[in-house]
């Protein structure tokens, strides 16, 4: 375990960047650290697609690779 890393933290890959998560590893903690908008917004798990619907009841694990989409209107 390194500086950065204690017993309530550990690293996941977030849109391509290192993360770290500490304290909750629940998904709706992770967006609302965030502050993403819920609305329109995809979140991938290593490569599975999460419905918002289990976003509540999903934990991220270390080494998890989350991509979070925002989608934009316009034209």
């Amino acid at each position: 375990m390194n500086a950065e890393q204690s017993e309530n933290s550990f690293q996941i890959t977030l849109n391509g960047e290192a993360h770290t998560i500490t304290g909750d590893a629940a998904l709706i903690a992770l967006i609302g650290a965030l502050k993403v908008r819920k609305g329109r917004v995809a979140v991938e798990i290593n490569r599975t697609i999460i419905p918002k619907a289990d976003w509540e009841n999903c934990k991220l694990k270390p080494g998890d690779a989350v991509e979070i989409v925002n989608f934009v209107g316009g034209g």
